[in-house]
């Protein structure tokens, strides 16, 4: 392998040098901001979706859990709840701008 890649024909023609993106033409720079606003919502969508996990444990085994179950719940309803209002209050679902 080492062999063929010294002994093997170099030729560095134009067409060879441009970036080949599946068949599209490249048009601008591919290092351009993207807005945060992607980012989050996939945050936001991976914080949703790992809730629901939590909470099926606890409604398939709520009876065996008891109180102490259900408090444990609430709190963690209360830390979501905390951190989705902080989201709203920063302005993080606003799409306008």
């Amino acid at each position: 392998m080492f062999a063929t890649h010294f002994l093997g024909p170099k030729r560095k023609t134009s067409d060879k040098l441009v970036t080949f993106e599946s068949g599209i033409e490249q048009k601008g720079n591919a290092r351009q901001p993207v807005a945060i606003k992607y980012f989050l919502t996939a945050i936001l969508f991976v914080l949703f979706d790992v809730e629901v996990i939590f909470f099926y444990p606890y409604a398939v085994n709520f009876r065996e859990l008891g109180w102490e179950g259900f408090m444990a719940m609430l709190l963690f309803v209360a830390f979501f709840m905390g951190g989705f209002i902080y989201i709203l209050k920063k302005g993080a679902l606003k799409w306008e701008d």
